[in-house]
């Protein structure tokens, strides 16, 4: 069969052959059809729009190295704080006038991708009356189960990405630091997760895979209502004054960029609608789902939307990236927006660090929203944007010949980035010391992040007034 979008090649780089999933009845593509997507094994030495947007899919299965609950043999690990985002899912948003990406959202094991612990995780799934599921959390399903997905739903990848995650953190913090034992109680474990349901499966699919015997009477996930979980923190006029300007950054940049409205106008001419009503789609989402998911792209009657709309499109984003970094309103935003989280999770080390009672375990399953803006605020600007499943973990480490130093680790994606971090990046690198003293993060925390928008509190930050 002859495809009418062109695939999603790379030059230069080697390329694999990967089957899809046969269609179903009635569909009009032929079954047992391959695409060719691009196997990248390194990364090009300048930013490339499909070399990023694979990075973003992140395809489960793909090798990883991990740094997670490495530190000295003389360091004890005492807790350990996950941010998650949610794993892969369907597009948000629907490009107008063409059909849905035709994705299976049911489980099923022996459909790639897959994990060992899926079956598991399925059957697992389908109990589970005795957790405690915070407000509107005990009303979302536990796992995606939809034979065409619904717009925001997890996928199979999704799940299966968590799933890994899960496997990954119980390697590093279980097998070998012993953070929780196979008598775990549930005051040793907080959960949090916003009120959507690729959120809520996306934390049960890792916890599934991390924790020493899943038990849902010792589950219990609060509700968060904000996406930036800012609890009861969240009235800050100052953050909405840093967000709004960024949006106008945002908005300025894209009608300076010529080749990107021609984008838009031809992708507009394809599915027939104005420009404007298709940019209003935000197309990209949807174009990221078939990417992702090597389905082809968009047609009608005019024509396909193609590879190349889609790097156009992608290409900006990436630019927009570095402009937002450039500018600081983000940042100052990430400052605002972060601080109730970043305070609870520096407040819970500190009572560890004093011998307080406190969970050794904090699982935070958020979205990209979340994710972002605290990679700004503490200063990792190198970072890429959050991908499908992205994890930020902050480790507690104490000095065991010295029991009164502790210590804290960064890591993005199992990249261990403490010393990237605007208040470690100064931090003196010795061997015997190859971690960040807590007193940094506290005092980052606690003072250095109003400092840099000339204030003293976060109450104060929050409402100073604008000249």
């Amino acid at each position: 069969m002859q495809l009418k979008t062109p695939v999603h090649v790379l030059p230069g780089l080697p390329v694999r052959l990967v089957p899809i999933a046969p269609e179903r009845e009635g569909a009009l593509t032929a079954k047992n059809r391959k695409r060719i997507m691009p196997d990248l094994l390194t990364e090009p030495s300048a930013p490339d729009p499909l070399y990023e947007a694979n990075l973003y899919c992140n395809t489960p299965g793909v090798a990883e190295r991990s740094m997670e609950g490495h530190a000295p043999h003389n360091f004890k690990l005492l807790s350990v704080q996950v941010m998650i985002r949610h794993g892969d899912r369907y597009p948000l948003y629907a490009i107008p006038k063409t059909k849905r990406p035709d994705i299976d959202c049911v489980l099923e094991p022996d459909r790639d991708p897959s994990h060992p612990n899926l079956a598991d995780f399925i059957s697992h799934m389908t109990k589970g009356s005795e957790a405690q599921m915070d407000g509107t959390l005990s009303s979302l399903p536990r796992y995606p189960s939809h034979s065409l997905c619904e717009m925001g739903e997890l996928t199979q990848t999704g799940v299966v990405q968590h799933l890994y995650n899960g496997q990954i953190l119980r390697e590093n913090y279980l097998k070998k630091h012993k953070l929780l034992t196979k008598d775990w109680t549930a005051k040793q474990v907080y959960i949090e997760s916003t009120g959507k349901s690729r959120t809520l499966q996306s934390g049960l699919a890792l916890l599934y895979s991390f924790l020493p015997g899943f038990d849902w009477k010792k589950i219990s996930v609060k509700h968060q209502w904000s996406s930036i979980f800012c609890s009861g923190h969240c009235d800050c006029p100052m953050r909405n004054h840093y967000l709004e300007e960024e949006q106008r950054r945002q908005y300025s940049y894209r009608i300076k960029n010529a080749q990107l409205e021609k984008t838009y106008i031809d992708m507009a001419k394809v599915v027939g609608v104005p420009t404007k009503q298709l940019r209003a789609s935000n197309p990209i989402d949807s174009l990221l789902c078939h990417f992702c998911h090597n389905v082809t792209f968009p047609c009608t009657k005019n024509g396909c939307i193609n590879i190349e709309h889609f790097k156009t499109i992608k290409a900006h984003q990436i630019e927009d990236e570095r402009e937002r970094h450039e500018k600081q309103l983000y940042y100052k935003y990430a400052l605002l927006a972060t601080y109730p989280l970043l305070n609870q999770t520096v407040s819970r080390m500190q009572r560890i660090s004093e011998g307080k009672k406190a969970e050794a375990f904090a699982l935070y399953s958020a979205h990209d929203v979340t994710l972002s803006p605290v990679l700004s605020a503490i200063g990792l600007t190198e970072a890429r944007f959050p991908r499908f499943a992205a994890r930020l973990v902050f480790e507690l480490w104490q000095n065991t010949d010295k029991p009164q130093d502790h210590y804290v680790r960064i890591l993005y994606n199992g990249e261990d980035l403490t010393f990237q971090t605007s208040f470690c990046r100064e931090q003196e690198r010795r061997s015997s010391r190859p971690l960040c003293p807590l007193s940094k993060f506290v005092n980052f925390v606690k003072r250095e992040m109003f400092s840099a928008l000339n204030s003293t509190s976060y109450y104060d930050a929050c409402r100073q007034k604008m000249f």
